[in-house]
């Protein structure tokens, strides 16, 4: 499909379709809303495959760009385009957006044409924001995106969802008044907001230390990084299983790109001067976080606070790489903390979404996330068990399945810069492993521990037709992880050239 704008259609046709769904939806049965927001997340999906394939693997420039004049007075264009970067999180955001449809088919029967509608449109902005190269353009994206996600939290969360709602807004939407104020100066700065532009503005110290700030506030806050990370738990706690799948699997992603977007790109030398804050506040979040996911009791906020110490290894990962170049001289540790990030993204994308939605089908049985209202799950859900065992294992880090290759790749390149990094970094690997099984144990094993565990019915198609996608994604980046390394390896190494590469005037 040379001739198409591929990267507009993934963007536009799931949000002029999402508001079909929405106004067309309120007099349709529930059942044709389902099948017709489910075509239009496969077409998407498979509009965005090629991207994929048709993806020039030996060259960091953007591809399939489009650009377009949207506010010539002040220069700001729909200017969009790709990297290898950029692509793995789109086609993420496609492939989870279909299995969430999937995964409220049966749940959702309340206000099913509004609650559908609205994932749609949140696909849209996702990958819009993915592919923006316009610093406005993406800042609409960026903040766009919040109102879907604050509805789906606000509506249909649980007893507590207006206040996980209001509190997921207000963090993340401050956070993102900073970022603005840094793109609004690298402006009137350069005089572009085209974001390739910013990439190549000379900048002095103070300004890249004040920028990086802004840039910070904003990321952090949607990875997020301790010890910001407060609105996460509560956000997924109270969010429906689909709306704690997208936040788990693309939403948080969002704050790595960010770094790797803007931080590191546009202010180098601040990120160089902020290295070992952001290498601290990764580690924190890697071994801290762990000790408190332990005394959950709720499987939801279990997840939740795994997710922050996992997205602690990716920004490990990126900032890791001025040590790394500093102690060993060479491009090639660092290239392989990046790409370490990376991959930990996409694997994160896949792992926690596929635990958030084990713990909604046992949710839609039981109507209860606590781990001590389960137990003996195996014997009643033999089929379940198996897969959430894969899922689990994978959140361990266990060699052959993703979560092992990016967490490894990051302790290599921590290695080389220092003993005590890599050996902090590789503590979650035993306390990892430690929360999850120990919360796996609890629910799955043993003797069937109440009449309404002994009733509970096995998975069905759909819900393995949903688990078994994720297991075989979980498991294919984990045996053979060169397709998506491949993708990323030219924009990594251009990015960590340019990152090592003062723009001091």
């Amino acid at each position: 499909m040379p001739n198409l704008p591929l990267l507009s259609i993934c963007i536009w046709l799931p949000i002029v379709g999402g508001l079909w769904v929405l106004f067309a939806g309120a007099r349709a049965p529930a059942l044709a809303v389902k099948k017709e927001s489910l075509i239009i997340s496969v077409a998407t999906l498979l509009f965005s495959v090629p991207l994929y394939t048709g993806f020039d693997l030996s060259t960091a420039e953007m591809q399939f760009v489009e650009r377009l004049p949207w506010i010539p007075a002040f220069d700001i264009t729909y200017h969009l385009g790709i990297d290898g970067i950029a692509l793995p999180l789109i086609v993420l955001t496609t492939f989870t957006t279909v299995l969430v449809v999937l995964a409220g088919w049966e749940v959702v029967q309340d206000r099913a044409y509004q609650y559908f509608a609205t994932f749609l449109i949140l696909e849209g902005l996702m990958v819009g924001v993915f592919a923006a190269l316009d610093a406005i353009l993406f800042y609409v994206f960026w903040e766009a995106m919040l109102i879907p996600m604050f509805i789906i939290i606000g509506v249909w969360g649980g007893k507590r969802r207006v206040y996980a709602a209001l509190k997921f807004f207000l963090y993340t939407f401050l956070g993102s008044v900073f970022m603005l104020v840094g793109l609004l100066y690298l402006y009137f700065k350069g005089g572009s907001f085209d974001i390739l532009d910013m990439h190549r503005l000379p900048l002095a110290l103070d300004a890249q230390k004040w920028l990086f700030v802004a840039f910070f506030l904003a990321f952090a806050v949607k990875i997020p990084m301790w010890p910001v990370h407060t609105w996460l738990p509560d956000a997924h706690v109270e969010a429906p299983t689909g709306g704690s799948v997208i936040l788990a699997a693309i939403m948080l992603k969002m704050g790595g790109y960010g770094f790797l977007r803007f931080s590191l790109p546009i202010v180098p030398d601040g990120s160089y001067y902020f290295e070992g804050v952001m290498v601290a506040l990764s580690l924190i979040a890697i071994v801290y976080i762990t000790f408190v996911a332990l005394v959950q009791r709720d499987m939801k906020r279990l997840i939740a606070y795994s997710s922050v110490s996992h997205m602690g290894f990716v920004t490990l990962g990126i900032f890791i790489v001025f040590r790394v170049m500093q102690e060993s001289g060479s491009a090639e540790g660092a290239i392989m903390g990046m790409t370490g990030g990376m991959v930990q993204m996409i694997s994160h994308g896949f792992v926690s979404g596929a635990l958030f939605l084990c713990v909604g089908v046992l949710y839609d049985r039981m109507h209860s996330r606590e781990i001590a209202d389960y137990g003996g799950v195996v014997n009643t859900m033999p089929k379940f068990a198996s897969l959430m065992m894969l899922f689990v294992m994978a959140n361990c880090a266990l060699p052959a399945t993703s979560g092992f290759v990016g967490e490894f790749l990051v302790i290599l390149a921590s290695a080389k810069a220092g003993f005590w990094i890599a050996f902090l970094a590789a503590t979650t690997l035993v306390l990892g492993a430690a929360y999850t099984l120990w919360m796996y144990k609890r629910v799955v094993f043993g003797a069937v521990a109440n009449d309404a565990v002994a009733a509970l019915r096995d998975i069905g198609c759909r819900e393995q037709t949903i688990l078994i996608a994720l297991a075989v994604a979980v498991l294919l980046l984990g045996l053979w992880p060169a397709p998506l390394i491949d993708v990323m390896r030219a924009s990594v190494e251009n990015l960590v050239l340019n990152v090592v590469t003062s723009k001091l005037p």
